[in-house]
């Protein structure tokens, strides 16, 4: 299972995509993965640690399948270039 998905639309202007990037790989080895990304503002005052939270649960509340997944890969940047 390979998905990509958002917790926010994104679009082709910077001034509807969210202040982050990110991307996020979750595994059940043997039985499947699943890569989603998109583009998110944080609350003020979040964490990493809190967008990496938020967002795991994002992808499990749509797949929940993967809640024992291990995280493979995990990014979070700056949007702007």
């Amino acid at each position: 299972m390979t998905s990509q998905t958002s917790p926010s639309t994104t679009a082709t202007q910077n001034t509807s995509q969210g202040s982050h990037m990110w991307v996020l790989t979750l595994e059940l080895p043997g039985r499947g993965m699943t890569t989603q990304y998109g583009t998110w503002t944080p609350p003020a005052g979040a964490t990493r640690f809190d967008a990496f939270t938020a967002l795991r649960e994002h992808i499990v509340a749509e797949h929940p399948q993967m809640a024992s997944a291990n995280t493979i890969f995990f990014s979070l940047e700056p949007n702007p270039l």
